[in-house]
């Protein structure tokens, strides 16, 4: 019985991933809000009945979307945030980071990228939320560091909120020069660094 049930319990599993890997895929040229349910699953090749087993409608399925780009981006964070070089060496490897993940996983940050400012709410405020949890984040680790001493608590956000818009920013420019060619890549990488310099000048002078 306990075999049967693993059996059912594998092939929904596949099942589902599935319909998240279809979703992207047919995600890649259009929005969410235009995505039927019919379509994602005939592409999967199951009844559309199937789809409920999984999802309540596409916005769901969008939110899962979103936990899947970036929930497994926390732990990266912070292994960068933790790292004890000097602000550009940090800066460097936050730009590293964010072009490797534009390289390896392109579908989910151009689906970031488009649903952050969507026609689909759950899936705005799913983005909303994770890009809240990556400022608050930052500014702890931020609050940890000397040069953070005299700073208030929401200047610190404000801060790490800079921080993160920058990241998503970036990882938009990247994807497009990407498509480009390596030139340009290199260029918009270039561009990154010397942008999120800036703010750590910013940062300095912020209490003078």
């Amino acid at each position: 019985m306990s075999h049967t049930v693993g059996i059912r319990q594998a092939q929904k599993q596949k099942t589902r991933r599935a319909l998240l890997d279809s979703a992207l895929g047919l995600l890649e040229e259009q929005s969410l809000s235009s995505l039927g349910l019919r379509e994602v699953t005939r592409a999967v090749g199951v009844a559309p009945t199937a789809f409920y087993r999984h999802f309540r409608d596409t916005a769901d399925l969008g939110v899962a979307l979103v936990e899947e780009a970036l929930d497994s981006l926390h732990g990266l964070i912070a292994s960068t945030l933790a790292d004890n070089g000097d602000s550009a060496t940090r800066i460097d490897t936050t730009v590293d980071l964010i072009a490797d993940l534009v390289r390896t996983r392109p579908a989910h940050i151009r689906f970031i990228a488009r649903e952050r400012h969507g026609g689909v709410q759950p899936v705005r405020d799913a983005i909303g939320t994770q890009l809240r949890l990556f400022a608050e984040e930052v500014a702890a680790a931020f609050a940890r560091e000397p040069q953070s001493e005299g700073w208030s608590e929401d200047d610190l956000l404000m801060l790490a909120s800079l921080y993160v818009d920058q990241m998503v920013t970036t990882a938009s420019v990247l994807l497009e020069a990407e498509e480009a060619g390596p030139g340009r890549a290199e260029r918009a990488r270039d561009t990154a660094r010397r942008q999120m310099r800036l703010v750590s000048l910013g940062r300095r002078h912020w209490l003078d």
